[in-house]
């Protein structure tokens, strides 16, 4: 039975009877894909998808729903093979559509990615106003850039004591920002045209009625902090959205995997990764890690990602070391 694909729903229900969860899922999919026409589902070749998968081919497997891969260019090799398995294991088609702009192609338009999309942002915003990165007062910054608000509100911690919207809750930035300032573009936007407005096309191209979104509030990060709940119903034209594993764990998540034979890509269970998607991401809190491994396992693409990041990296670096240099002094001192 576990090996099969196609389950009766009260048999699939039974095999996880004590995981309220888990169970609650299978029946609101259940539900979900039995409601709805036109269905979309995001594949990413990670784990999560993986799973997503695996829960709508066992209570659904119908021709009513659309599995589609966003390829933003940087994709690993394990994902793409990873695709072809998910296709021949379920008998299913999965699109793959070529991003609007390419994360190299957003890269050299708008930017480079540094430390996370929220600082990005920022210092994109700065940038854009030809910022000095000088520590003046909030007034006469102002007057300086009067259309530049809420940066310079960021840089000079004028959010009030303790916000997290200050550049002090990243411990030493604004420092070595002083010292060191970027002399290259920094941009949030890197996956904008790869990711989201390759989104809209595929909701224009395909018109679902609903779409299935593999986020799990407990991984954080800004997609999962949008959300509070696993449905957004249709409203004002905008598509409706379901996210089955919203409130799984990993522990859920592990239990599904071992009792429905779950297998996933090369990028988890032979490179070490806890995470697929653009390869190389400067927002990754390790990527030193990650460009080991890709070096290792797929050089080719581990040469195109050092081409497209190598500032980023490089500046990266030099923060990291200036923040251990600042750490090291204060223990010495103290």
């Amino acid at each position: 039975m576990l090996g099969e694909i196609n389950i009766e729903i009260n048999k699939f229900l039974e095999l996880f009877n004590n995981n309220e969860i888990i169970s609650k899922t299978i029946m609101t999919s259940n539900i979900k894909l039995n409601t709805y026409q036109d269905i979309i589902i995001s594949i990413s070749g990670g784990s999560d998808s993986d799973i997503m998968i695996d829960i709508a081919e066992k209570i659904d497997h119908s021709s009513n729903i659309k599995y589609v891969f966003f390829d933003t260019g940087i994709e690993y090799e394990a994902t793409k093979k990873h695709l072809n398995y998910l296709e021949e294991k379920y008998g299913i088609s999965i699109i793959k559509e070529k991003a609007v702009l390419s994360v190299l192609s957003g890269c050299k338009k708008f930017g480079l990615p540094f430390l996370s999309k929220r600082e990005s942002n920022l210092i994109s915003r700065l940038q854009k106003h030809e910022f000095n990165f000088k520590d003046e007062p909030f007034d006469v910054l102002i007057k300086r850039h009067p259309n530049c608000r809420v940066a310079l509100r960021w840089w000079c911690n004028d959010f009030g004591d303790g916000s997290k919207f200050n550049i002090n809750r990243k411990k030493y930035l604004k420092e070595f920002m002083i010292k060191s300032p970027p002399t290259f573009l920094i941009s949030d936007k890197c996956c904008d045209g790869a990711k989201k407005k390759t989104a809209k096309v595929v909701d224009k191209k395909y018109i679902p009625d609903v779409k299935l979104i593999g986020i799990r509030k407990s991984e954080g990060g800004a997609r999962s902090t949008a959300y509070k709940n696993c449905f957004t119903p249709e409203n004002n034209g905008k598509i409706a959205e379901y996210r089955p594993l919203f409130f799984w764990k990993n522990a859920d998540k592990k239990e599904y995997e071992e009792k429905m034979g779950v297998i996933h890509s090369d990028c988890y269970s032979k490179y070490g990764l806890t995470r697929t998607g653009c390869a190389g991401c400067p927002f990754g809190s390790n990527f030193e890690k990650e460009l080991e491994i890709l070096k290792e396992n797929e050089p080719k693409l581990y040469v195109a990602i050092i081409n497209i990041f190598h500032d980023s990296y490089e500046y990266m670096r030099k923060f990291n070391e200036y923040r251990r240099a600042c750490k090291l002094n204060e223990i010495q001192n103290s």
